[in-house]
């Protein structure tokens, strides 16, 4: 029987406020010496029932060597992120207390997924169940971003104009290059276990208004299709309880400054998408076969290649990435009073200029801890900006 109430949805979107925040970051739960994963995840969730915002803050994601912390609703992106920082504090102590260190890799870099756990929930039984191997294969951590957005068919709406943008996002957020004890070749390889793997995942089709994208998720609960929202796994879509555009396609960050950069740059960017929306001047959609080209490029490649202008059939160094949404988002940005600062290596990157360096992976993968560390559990400092 479905769960799903789309007329309470579309409520909470005509009743949103525009450019509310919402952060939601997971974590590797990992062993202090081995820094192999470890299922502690129901351990630290009933500690954290000890501190009353903790509490209330973290959420389990699948497996039991994984973590979630959420900042809760904030009336701007800078209120979003200082409670973030009081939270992670908050994990980052309790999970240090009961001997777990926190991991920020969008993959861990040598687990073997057959070994990890199902946490033991309805709804992650239920998508163990339905998904099979899809599901526990996908070990993968990352960071969720909501954006108040007023008014129903506004929402869907500045969810089709972010398509264009998500291919970007996810260049600029590539921070998983290496898995089962090797380089995958790939400088985002949780989006391949991930959205090239879920059912309706990646980046949807352009709906155009509420209508018809009511129409597409009752058809889906007509043909038994899914039975809960939470199993359209879209890089963005509109989140039914909390009012907001919800963008899915990032990496985790491996330190807090980077992460932190980028919630704000999603944020600029759903904001100026509205702007777009109320102005009537969205640029003509894109079929999902040339943005996809882009995804895969983003997936390959990260800042280090060529990401495609759509509209004018041409590349450009995908490392122009950052600077092309900034420029776009400026005007918005300056209103917001949202600054950006952008580290001039991505996670990937800096991964694999420290195996050049000499570096063996698991010492990569100490150094990266050691960063996450050092920067996620500071309250409020982000931490020294990243190279």
């Amino acid at each position: 029987m479905s769960v799903i109430d789309l007329e309470s949805g579309r409520v909470s979107l005509e009743h949103s406020s525009d450019f509310t925040v919402g952060i939601e970051e997971e974590f590797a739960l990992l062993d202090p010496v081995s820094l192999d994963l470890v299922p502690r995840y129901e351990a630290l969730r009933d500690a954290a029932l000890n501190d009353e915002l903790l509490g209330r803050s973290v959420a389990g994601e699948l497996i039991a060597s994984e973590i979630e912390i959420r900042s809760g609703r904030g009336e701007d992106v800078h209120s979003a992120i200082a409670a973030q920082r009081e939270m992670r504090r908050r994990l980052f102590a309790l999970a240090g207390a009961h001997g777990v260190k926190l991991g920020a890799t969008a993959t861990h870099p040598w687990a073997d997924y057959r070994k990890q756990q199902i946490i033991d929930t309805e709804h992650y039984h239920r998508v163990e169940d339905g998904l099979q191997y899809v599901a526990r294969r996908n070990n993968t951590f990352s960071v969720h971003v909501h954006v108040g957005i007023q008014g129903a068919d506004r929402a869907i709406k500045v969810c089709d104009r972010l398509r264009h943008v998500l291919p970007e996002l996810l260049a600029i957020s590539a921070n998983s290059p290496f898995l089962e004890g090797g380089d995958s070749g790939l400088h985002s390889v949780r989006t391949q276990i991930f959205t090239k793997s879920f059912p309706r995942c990646g980046i949807p089709d352009p709906f155009g208004d509420w209508s018809r994208f009511a129409q597409y998720v009752n058809f889906l609960i007509a043909t038994r299709s899914i039975v809960e929202y939470t199993q359209v796994w879209w890089s963005v879509r509109p989140h039914l309880s909390f009012g907001t555009v919800e963008v899915r396609i990032c990496d985790v960050q491996s330190t807090a400054a980077e992460s932190e950069a980028l919630v704000n740059l999603i944020v600029a960017c759903v904001a100026q998408a509205a702007r777009e929306v109320d102005e009537a001047r969205t640029p003509p959609e894109l079929p999902a076969r040339l943005l996809e080209e882009n995804v895969w490029r983003a997936i390959r490649y990260g800042l280090d290649g060529e990401l495609l202008d759509l509209h004018r059939a041409e590349p450009y160094p995908a490392r122009a990435a950052g600077e092309r949404l900034l420029g776009w988002t400026e005007e918005v940005r300056g209103e917001l009073g949202i600054e950006v600062q952008l580290a001039e290596l991505n996670g990937a990157q800096r991964q694999r200029a420290l195996l050049r360096d000499g570096m063996t992976l698991a010492e990569v993968y100490a150094a990266t801890v050691g960063a996450t560390e050092a920067t996620y559990s500071q309250s409020t400092e982000s931490g020294a900006e990243v190279k």
